[in-house]
């Protein structure tokens, strides 16, 4: 919604605020005045009732006709006040009508105006199709390709070969360290420890075969073993107090 338009549209409603002011002002005094008149109504009523085996014929007829007239001139004032009240819910509709239509005009304008601004004329639709069609066979070589592709053989070779010195470079870095990781393996204090170097259980182990052996259990390269020997074997402690009996 332009800025013209807007200012446009609430100088229109500039003065509603203060008809609807008076119009809720004059529909309060009507409805003041149709209480009071009920009221009276109401009262004169039951005075006529009260009375109205005392009074003469004349004296119902008029007393009736009062009754009758303030009834009268309560509905009118009722119908003022409807009158009012539909007159106020006009003035109101009337301006969300106006927005309404102003609104689904300024929508069908700005879609228009999308639609003018996207929309390209079909020969220049005609004419970038077809300079892009020369613009991708100009930029087309084919030993542009065949030293593209050379290119990427070599970068991927490369990248092998730095994979494979990479891999090498681990596997002797892992035969160095692999014996001296387990050594510096995080001990738990709580773990029971074996062998002459009092370490905990790791690699290839082997079973002293005295049943006393306060050891019991040696790793194969404390005690100079590479594989486990045939038949019984005994710790080097335990050969010792052998010989001593």
């Amino acid at each position: 919604m332009s800025v013209p338009y807007l200012e446009y549209f609430l100088d229109t409603l500039e003065p509603l605020p203060g008809d609807l002011q008076r119009n809720f002002t004059l529909m309060r005094d009507l409805d003041i005045k149709t209480q009071d008149l009920i009221k009276k109504i109401k009262d004169e009523s039951e005075e006529y009732l009260n009375v109205i085996n005392q009074m003469s014929a004349n004296e119902k007829c008029e007393k009736f006709r009062d009754i009758h007239d303030m009834f009268e001139k309560a509905k009118v004032l009722s119908d003022e006040k409807v009158q009012l009240s539909m007159q106020t819910y006009e003035m109101v509709d009337k301006h969300i009508r106006r927005l309404d239509a102003e609104l689904t005009k300024l929508e069908a304008d700005l879609k228009d105006k999308a639609l003018n601004n996207t929309a390209m004329p079909e020969e220049q639709k005609k004419k970038g199709r077809g300079g892009g069609r020369d613009k991708g066979k100009a930029a087309f070589n084919p030993k542009n390709v065949i030293k593209e592709e050379t290119d990427k053989g070599r970068r991927k070779q490369k990248t092998l070969n730095e994979t494979n010195v990479a891999n090498v470079s681990s596997s002797s870095a892992l035969s160095i360290t692999g014996s001296n990781e387990v050594l510096d393996m995080p001990v738990d204090p709580n773990e029971p420890t074996y062998c002459l170097c009092h370490q905990v259980s790791y690699g290839e182990m082997i079973g002293c075969d005295n049943p006393d052996c306060p050891i019991e259990w040696f790793h194969f390269g404390c005690v100079g073993l590479t594989m486990k020997p045939k038949g019984k074997w005994f710790c080097p402690k335990c050969i010792v107090e052998r010989k001593k009996k």
